[in-house]
């Protein structure tokens, strides 16, 4: 069981590192020619709205809602029922992310007035940020046709994602990046703003990225005409579970668009601030987390249709596990080392030393709830491999709403930071929720293995900080070189491993322990 996972967990891991490193090394391209100022801003809103869509539509609700019935499908060997089954998925929900698409293009005006409503106050008073406004509503109708060819893309990954086929759909990502990337040096100078050329890197990225699986889907005898198909049996289910799902599996980005709207009507920057924090967060958790929650979500379904209750138990158990172990040091570590690592990776032309500091408090916030984060990814499929999608839009309305309270509480007082706080501690109580309500139903408990585990993880984790905090106290690192900084931040990283790994090793944690049922 545990032998196969973590060898899909390692595939997909490595292509995510390698996405994820080209993802920072995209942030560090925009950061240098944009910085955070009002352009920037614009172009991170300009991206997140198809992006938060894309979490909702391609990698959250639809795949938690498609993958268990494609299961389900793929389990009675049926070929003429499992193609004819993908054509109807891939047709009907091709035609309503590209009516999607279109319609977002014509009314992006009125979408920016609604996450964007503090710029929208300021153009009718013909305020300076007035002009964020008439930027974002050009800027969307470039970014938001990403939503359709993303989709299909997520469509094809989740079919390849169920034959176990986690390379491809993990690789896929870099090239958004690299598309992006080259538009920022090829396209950029060409244009009177620098922000349009990173729009239309997003868009070519939606198509280049579907183009690279669609050879993997014929290799696997699936690449198959599309066929409207909305009552269809399969697609009845898949939709039936999906609509629910769009809330249960997606509270934290629904969370974070909350913020971006919130943010509009903060001092410039704040968007900006927000974003670069996000991203170095989402580095741990895309690596860690959704790599985790990628491999586990088939398993699950898989042990659900053999009606393997152990199997399944198991399974959850083993990625509570994993996530503790990467999870709790990485937040420990970006926490304490958040201003550090911001200036090494992105200090340089329009991001100053300032924008580093005032994105490391947001880091900070966010930092507190990266586990949380990771836990909402691996227990949700607890829920949806059953095809329960009821319960977890509960407890995301819940975590909404409770989101909106902490906004209120603490964006007041602490601004932008206030709003990585509320987003953290919704988060929190979302995976609290989550576990929770499988244990009632009796599902899954966690084990008295993996609370031992835990706890070994929280002491490691602790002489971890201690280590960072010795090497770097006395350390001017704001007046070294960058040399000197990349040096600092380098040696101080290797120490925190050396130490946390060496604290597992000397609590008796062995490799084994990471398959194994009990110590």
């Amino acid at each position: 069981m545990s032998k196969k996972l973590i060898k899909s967990g390692l595939i997909v891991s490595t292509m995510t590192l390698l996405s994820r490193v080209l993802g920072l090394v995209r942030d560090v391209v925009i950061a240098r020619l944009m910085g955070a100022d009002a352009a920037a801003d614009v172009f991170f809103f300009a991206n997140k709205i198809p992006n938060f869509l894309r979490r909702l539509f391609a990698e959250g609700a639809f795949a938690q809602a498609f993958i268990p019935v494609l299961t389900e499908v793929h389990a009675e060997k049926d070929d003429v029922k499992l193609k004819q089954f993908v054509a109807h998925v891939s047709g009907t929900l091709g035609a309503i992310v590209f009516v999607t698409a279109i319609i977002g293009v014509f009314v992006s005006p009125a979408i920016t007035v609604l996450f964007g409503a503090g710029w929208f106050i300021d153009y009718l008073n013909d305020q300076p940020d007035g002009a964020k406004f008439e930027l974002a509503s050009a800027m969307l109708k470039i970014t938001f046709p990403y939503i359709a060819f993303i989709s299909l893309t997520g469509l094809s990954g989740a079919i390849l994602n169920t034959l176990n086929k986690f390379a491809v759909a993990s690789f896929t990502p870099v090239l958004l990046n690299v598309c992006i990337i080259a538009c920022a040096y090829w396209l950029s100078p060409f244009m009177s703003e620098p922000a349009f050329a990173l729009a239309w890197g997003v868009f070519i990225g939606g198509i280049v990225q579907l183009g690279f699986q669609l050879p993997f889907l014929y290799r696997a005898g699936l690449l198959v005409k599309p066929e409207w198909g909305w009552r269809d049996p399969g697609v009845v289910k898949v939709r039936t579970l999906m609509i629910p799902a769009l809330f249960g599996v997606s509270v934290g980005q629904i969370n974070l668009l909350l913020d971006t709207f919130i943010a509009s009507f903060l001092v410039t920057g704040s968007i900006s601030w927000l974003y670069y924090s996000d991203r170095l967060l989402e580095f741990p958790l895309g690596l860690f987390g959704i790599a985790i929650a990628t491999v586990i979500l088939p398993a699950l379904s898989r042990n659900h249709v053999g009606k393997d209750e152990l199997g399944f138990s198991g399974n959850m158990d083993w990625a509570v596990r994993m996530v503790c172990l990467l999870g709790i040091p990485a937040a420990a570590g970006l926490g304490v080392l958040a201003e550090e690592i911001l200036s090494v990776i992105f200090q340089r032309g329009a991001f100053t030393a300032e924008t580093a500091r005032m994105a490391s408090y947001s880091l900070m916030a966010y930092s507190l709830g990266l586990l949380s984060f990771m836990l909402v990814k691996v227990l949700a499929p607890g829920y949806y491999s059953r095809q329960d999608t009821k319960t977890p839009v509960k407890f995301g309305i819940w975590c909404m709403a409770a989101n909106m309270l902490f906004n209120l509480i603490f964006a007041i007082s602490y601004g932008y930071v206030g709003l990585a706080i509320a987003t953290s501690l919704s988060a929190t109580l979302n995976a609290v929720l989550l576990y929770q309500g499988l244990t009632r139903q009796k599902v899954y408990t966690v084990s008295r293995l993996t609370v031992g585990f835990v706890m070994r993880v929280l002491v490691a984790t602790c002489a971890m900080v201690a280590a960072i905090l010795w090497c770097q106290h006395g350390v001017e690192f704001t007046a070294l070189t960058f040399h000197d900084k990349v040096l600092s931040i380098s040696l101080t990283i290797l120490l925190a491993v050396i130490v946390f790994s060496g604290g597992m090793f000397a609590m008796g944690i062995r490799l084994r322990h990471f398959k194994s049922k009990a110590f």
